[in-house]
């Protein structure tokens, strides 16, 4: 069944921050007991230290409330100072409402590190993205599919495995034994396409790969997870769904998970400051590096939305290519968003994103589900940007 973990209400972090002064390079906030994010709320200070139009931010504050009636926190930072933060309902630094597909970056990052750590001899398994995915699931014994074999890695963070994709309309959460094909539902036991082939949104996918990072590092996904990348940020609170399983599976965490709207923050501003947190390099370059493109050759449509399947990386997404012009997506063009975007959108209204390009990260979290104006809110605070 469905169930949640509760891991920790707050978690305080031992690890030593620069000063708050420091140059935006050297900033990294501590965390939210101790003191959380700088922040700037008068409008000249915003414009001085933060090149952010105060103007733009009160329009895009604005926007924010009308664009929905759901209850929500979102915050946008500029060069480690919030600029904007606007609460309705929730809190942005205790509100651990569930993230939906933003837990699906997290996943593809997390495993990230357990590769990186595999390969530096730390993990009781050697891992690389290129390798078959269900040499790490034991669990999925006997395939209910020969050609799951072939799986990579990388294809279950890309949407390129074939696994369950939402255009199936299966339900996403239930036990392990459907999740993995082992419940005589021929939705998740048959792949929808041969690996590599097609695009199709899978969240069972990112389901299988928290398995294939407990294989790899010997312990939980969450337990990794907290140690390896939420503790060196100073991130403090979060949940996890766990699935049950019967004998010889038993239970286990998924992907899916909780968070504020500031802690979500503090992976995307590691991702923009190359993976570093102070002296300590968290999540590895080559990862994030390998984010800023496509990781798959598929030119087809994706299945549910319709996507220009170019915009899916490794969890993250490329929102200026998800519906370039000439592509097959539904979508409204968004070539005017900066090329070098990375954010992933969770139904409900949930968004992290980051932009190296401005020293820019925003996130929203509603705890919500339904669509929403995602690539507006990114536009308009790139917009808010003040540029020479």
């Amino acid at each position: 069944m469905n169930r949640v973990r509760v891991l920790s209400v707050v978690a305080i972090a031992a690890t030593v921050f620069l000063p708050v002064g420091g140059a935006a390079a050297d900033y990294f906030p501590p965390s939210e007991s101790q003191g959380g994010w700088r922040k700037l709320d008068e409008p000249e200070d915003i414009r001085r230290t933060a090149d952010m139009d105060p103007a733009k931010l009160d329009d895009l504050k604005r926007w924010l409330l009308e664009s929905d009636s759901r209850n929500f926190a979102a915050v946008v930072i500029r060069r480690g100072y919030i600029v904007l933060e606007v609460e309705r309902g929730n809190s942005a630094k205790t509100d651990s409402r569930r993230v939906a597909s933003i837990s699906k970056a997290v996943c593809a990052t997390v495993l990230a590190i357990a590769s990186e750590q595999s390969r530096q001899g730390l993990t009781p398994r050697t891992m690389k993205f290129d390798d078959p995915a269900f040499d790490f699931i034991p669990w999925a014994q006997p395939l209910s599919d020969p050609r799951k074999a072939q799986i990579t890695v990388k294809q279950l963070l890309n949407h390129t495995s074939g696994l369950c994709p939402e255009v199936t309309g299966a339900p996403n959460d239930g036990t392990w034994e459907y999740i993995l094909g082992l419940s005589n539902d021929p939705r998740t036991a048959k792949l929808a396409f041969d690996p590599g082939t097609a695009c199709g949104y899978s969240t069972h996918a990112l389901h299988h790969a928290s398995l294939v990072c407990e294989t790899v590092t010997g312990k939980p996904y969450d337990q990794f997870a907290i140690e390896a990348l939420f503790q060196p940020l100073g991130i403090e609170r979060w949940w996890f769904q766990v699935f049950d399983g019967g004998e010889g599976i038993g239970r286990h965490p998924t992907h899916g998970l909780g968070m504020p709207a500031r802690d979500l923050a503090r992976i995307a501003y590691c991702m923009l400051r190359g993976g570093r947190w102070n002296d300590r390099q968290v999540i590895p370059a080559w990862f994030i590096d390998e984010t800023a493109a496509a990781t798959h050759n598929v030119r087809s449509p994706e299945m549910r939305w319709k996507l220009n399947p170019q915009t899916f990386s490794h969890g993250w997404e490329l929102p200026a290519v998800r519906g370039t012009p000439g592509s097959p997506s539904e979508e409204t063009p968004h070539g005017d968003l900066p090329a070098d975007a990375r954010y992933k959108p969770g139904s409900g209204g949930q968004l992290v994103a980051f932009v190296p390009s401005l020293d820019l990260v925003i996130t929203r979290q509603t705890g919500g589900s339904g669509q929403w104006a995602y690539e507006e809110y990114l536009r308009r605070a790139c917009a808010a940007v003040v540029r020479d």
